[in-house]
């Protein structure tokens, strides 16, 4: 939707008055699953699909959010934002304000307007996406009221701290960190351990090759309680090799270290986990020095050995996801393929050389459909920058 639209949609929903505009993307991960939690390194990169939030200032202390594809609206007091965390829709908005005026940012009441172009329950985080553009319109206001700093960093450990602490969901960084940093046509990699990164260029597109995005389209169940289950199995196997490895978090092993100490983590489940944990670590790493080389064939290997290790280490993959993947790999022009996200459905990515893609989409649709009775979508990624304002003149 253009900034026009959101405009006039806006006006319908609140009434007249000037409005500002702020937007969030998505993400994508290349590789790095399932480490970021641990503390290890992370290749995602912002994505063309966004959370839009367009806001206007109100002088009576209430907030009021509403969606452009949902009747109604949340109402709540900016005073007493506490109790919103179990509601259908909002509760991750209300958790960053929440999280905000608690740590000195001036929250005013506003009405907001949120548009989204992510697929929900896609694994590319729309969560993220909702949580940096509330944040960074908070921020943007608090800072020309009461001349608070705008800090991208800070928004994005606001947002985790709003899907941890408030709505409980127990996720890593990297999801907000790559909606409130991402950078055009470059990938990040990050340590999630102590935040320190830099940009690698993605040029794919100079390659003469596309990353695929497929969205399986398979409704995500149990992903929050699978999710914080997998967390506290990796928390198991940390705490068992923790002294002897002498590490301070589970992605800080070695592969060799993994192999020396790994037959102190005595629950076997335990131990998949972490092996998936510490060689993904390893092939990330890898994967980041192939991408500063544009070395995609040897990259997309490393995805195929990513999927795998999801598949049958960390079981996060499911069938349709697998089935996705296998469907992909077996197409011509296809370097590697692998899930993307949290995994139980979403999205699973491809690079695949260009001249292929048609067929490339044709073959897999038909494949997947045939296995598991659902219609797959793919979309050719952008590499997007983070988050910001936009003007009237600007797309959404």
């Amino acid at each position: 939707m253009e900034r026009k639209q959101l405009n006039d949609l806006f006006l319908k929903r609140f009434g007249p008055g000037p409005t500002r505009a702020f937007i969030a993307p998505a993400r994508v991960n290349l590789i790095g699953e399932h480490t970021d939690h641990q503390g290890g390194y992370v290749l995602p990169c912002a994505l063309h699909m966004r959370s839009a939030c367009v806001v206007r200032p109100r002088d009576d202390g209430r907030l009021r959010i509403a969606a452009s594809d949902l009747p109604g609206m949340v109402e709540a007091d900016v005073s007493d934002l506490a109790g919103y965390a179990n509601i259908p829709w909002g509760a991750y908005q209300i958790g960053v304000a929440h999280i905000m005026r608690q740590r000195g940012y001036h929250v005013s009441g506003m009405d907001m307007l949120f548009d989204e172009t992510v697929p929900h329950g896609s694994g590319l985080s729309s969560s993220a996406a909702i949580e940096v553009a509330t944040a960074i319109a908070i921020a943007t206001l608090s800072a020309e009221c009461a001349g608070t700093e705008i800090d991208l960093l800070e928004l994005a450990l606001i947002a985790q701290s709003a899907e941890n602490d408030y709505v409980g969901m127990n996720c890593g960084i990297m999801d907000q960190f790559a909606s409130a940093m991402g950078k055009k046509n470059h990938a990040i990699f990050l340590r999630c351990a102590d935040l320190s990164y830099r940009y690698v260029p993605v040029k794919w597109v100079e390659q003469s090759v596309a990353l695929m995005i497929c969205n399986t389209n398979k409704p995500r169940s149990l992903i929050e309680s699978a999710y914080n289950k997998r967390r506290e199995e990796c928390d198991t196997a940390f705490r068992a090799v923790q002294e002897k490895a002498g590490i301070q978090y589970l992605a800080q092993m070695t592969p060799g270290a993994f192999e020396e100490y790994k037959s102190m983590i005595e629950d076997p489940i335990a131990l998949k986990r972490a092996r998936h944990v510490v060689y993904e670590n390893d092939r990330t790493v890898h994967a980041c020095e192939l991408l500063e080389k544009s070395d995609f064939v040897a990259f997309g290997a490393l995805m195929d050995r990513s999927h795998d290790s999801l598949r049958d280490d960390f079981e996060v993959t499911g069938a349709e996801l697998d089935a996705m993947v296998d469907a992909a790999r077996a197409q011509k022009g296809v370097l590697g393929a692998r899930m993307t996200g949290a995994g139980f459905g979403g999205c699973a990515v491809a690079l695949v050389k260009d001249k292929d893609c048609d067929a490339f989409i044709a073959n897999v649709s038909k494949i997947y459909a045939a296995r598991t009775g659902y219609t797959a979508s793919f979309y050719r990624a952008q590499v997007s920058d983070g988050a910001r304002e936009i003007k009237d003149t600007q797309d959404a």
